[in-house]
């Protein structure tokens, strides 16, 4: 099992790790690129998932950054906000707060509680939220 390194309330996953099994984090999870997760990832807080990581199965937060060209094969369930960052690829989304779509991500179907923002030219399902905003090409 790969280190993960604890601050306060916040823990780190260490560069390059990969993880076999489901991975539950009390707290925020600050993960590097190049991390990969090859069951559930489950964290109490707010993840960072660092560029070009992957999850196999479904993700669990609070609050999701997903950075660029990330994949993550489950859904992501976040109680708040989801950003998913340029060219990452993500099954679904529901969110309880607002999500924010950067240009090229691929989505399945993604439910909000609140706003739905897309940045430049994406590819989605069905986008349900209490309202949308497109901006930019």
């Amino acid at each position: 099992m790969p280190t993960v390194i604890q601050k306060g309330t916040a823990f780190y996953a260490q560069k390059g790790s990969y993880f076999e099994g489901n991975v539950k984090i009390d707290g925020d999870f600050i993960v590097p690129a190049r991390t990969h997760f090859w069951g559930r990832l489950n964290v109490a807080g707010t993840l960072e998932l660092g560029p070009r990581s992957s999850v196999a199965l479904d993700v669990t937060c609070r609050d999701a950054v997903i950075g660029s060209q990330c994949r993550i094969k489950g859904p992501i369930t976040a109680r708040g906000d989801v950003t998913v960052l340029d060219h990452s690829v993500v099954h679904t989304i529901d969110a309880g707060g607002k999500v924010i779509l950067r240009t090229g991500v691929t989505v399945g179907d993604v439910r909000s509680g609140d706003a739905i923002i897309v940045h430049g030219k994406i590819k989605s399902g069905n986008l349900v939220g209490k309202s949308m905003k497109v901006l930019g090409d």
